[in-house]
């Protein structure tokens, strides 16, 4: 095996994708719970109503101060299980949402709750094979947005396209909608349909896309030579299929004995964080570092890279776009900080966070952010992305005319 057991037990805790993800079920893209709320702001600032300023920016709002009565929680438990509307209400129902609503209450779209059933889709996810539509899903701006449709999938086939903005899913409006309430609405099993209303920068009106789920199946890793003696690498998502299928590529190429390599992320919207390590130490020095993890306090912890480096010295482009997404930006980041590449492209997603997963009784997991990633010359990218070297547009009329305006910049560079 590539990988040792040790690192496949690894796999299941530390990722940093973005996994809000909806091609088969999309758990999490991505994920997680996005809850906006008036008077509170990101650190519980306290907000004056009369002027819109922030009063008091690291004071938690005063009923946060006062001992906590469990009472309280009871009674909203018996008041929604003994009147409302449609009968009976579950249990269980009741207690995984108080569960997802604690965790919801951090206000990070990244950390999430996930019941037995969602927990088992998230880890099918991680594994390559899905039911839904094949598209990544996001939420940026507070905004319901596609990240990236995924080459071959009923998304791909429909046309939808990185940015799409979601404006309804099956009739219903994504107005506040938290992204794993999204998810669970767009993926659903093979051969049933999904309505989602798009809008996309260039049109003036909102459009119906009619999707036919599937099965989805992703190879992570693929690559193909091109004329002049270039690799031509695809890396998908760092998942658990990446380091087997990613070292078999490599040591196909090394023989090809490529005089230049095309790195393509475009897309990707990460996954394992060690993947991404591998991926990157194929072209950066064993024990250099390849990303810093920024914990509470400021403490960090590097991440180093680990192999032959066997890419090194072989003039390398990567292209990227807003689909890249945290696992894609710490290799572009890691090999643009070593000046071991050029970024091709458009600027990427800026998902800097790192998540563990903790399992639970029952089958029930916690998805949550422990970190901050940061490139290694300290570069901050959540919230920021990675402007490339070569800004290089992907238009509509560029997708409908089959052309690669992006990977034509790429060519002509490896080819100087």
């Amino acid at each position: 095996m590539f990988y040792t057991e040790y690192k496949r037990s690894r796999f299941s805790k530390v990722f940093i994708s973005l996994y809000g993800i909806v091609f088969l079920v999309g758990i999490s893209f991505l994920g997680g719970w996005y809850l906006g709320g008036s008077g509170i702001g990101d650190r519980g600032s306290v907000v004056r109503s009369d002027q819109g300023e922030v009063e008091d920016k690291d004071a938690p709002p005063p009923y946060l101060l006062e001992d906590v009565d469990f009472k309280l929680f009871w009674d909203v438990w018996n008041i929604a299980k003994g009147k409302y509307l449609d009968q009976p209400v579950s249990d269980t129902k009741l207690f995984y949402g108080a569960l997802a609503g604690i965790v919801g209450s951090l206000g990070d779209p990244y950390s999430v709750f996930f019941d037995p059933e969602t927990a088992k889709q998230f880890a099918a996810e991680l594994a390559g094979t899905f039911e839904g539509i094949g598209a990544e899903i996001g939420i940026k701006r507070d905004q319901l947005v596609v990240i990236s449709p995924i080459a071959g999938t009923p998304a791909d086939h429909a046309g939808l396209k990185p940015g799409d903005k979601i404006l309804k899913i099956n009739g219903k409006d994504t107005s506040g909608i938290p992204l794993d309430i999204a998810v669970s609405a767009i993926r659903g099993p093979k051969a049933t349909k999904v309505v989602l209303q798009v809008l996309r920068n260039s049109w003036k009106e909102p459009r119906d896309f009619t999707i036919m789920r599937d099965t989805i199946n992703v190879k992570s890793v693929t690559w193909k030579k091109l004329p002049g003696s270039i690799a031509y690498l695809k890396v998908a998502y760092f998942n658990e299929t990446t380091p087997q299928l990613f070292e078999q590529a490599v040591q196909e190429i090394v023989a090809s004995n490529p005089k230049s390599i095309i790195l393509d992320v475009r897309n990707n919207p990460g996954g394992f964080l060690e993947v991404g390590v591998q991926v990157a130490s194929e072209w950066v020095p064993s024990s250099q570092v390849v990303v810093i993890q920024e914990f509470q306090g400021k403490e960090t912890q590097p991440f180093r890279a680990q192999g032959q480096a066997r890419f090194r010295g072989i003039p390398t482009v990567v292209l990227v776009n807003q689909g890249s997404a945290s696992a894609s930006e710490i290799v572009s980041g890691a090999l643009h900080d070593y000046k071991a590449a050029t970024l091709v492209g458009e600027k990427t997603f800026g998902k800097g966070s790192v998540q563990t997963l903790e399992r639970l009784p029952g089958g029930s997991a916690v998805k949550l952010t422990i970190a901050h990633w940061l490139t290694p010359k300290g570069a901050q990218i959540n919230g920021e992305g990675i402007t490339p070297d070569v800004e290089v547009k992907f238009d509509h009329d560029d997708y409908e005319s089959d052309r690669d305006p992006q990977l034509d910049a790429a060519i002509k560079i490896v080819s100087q």
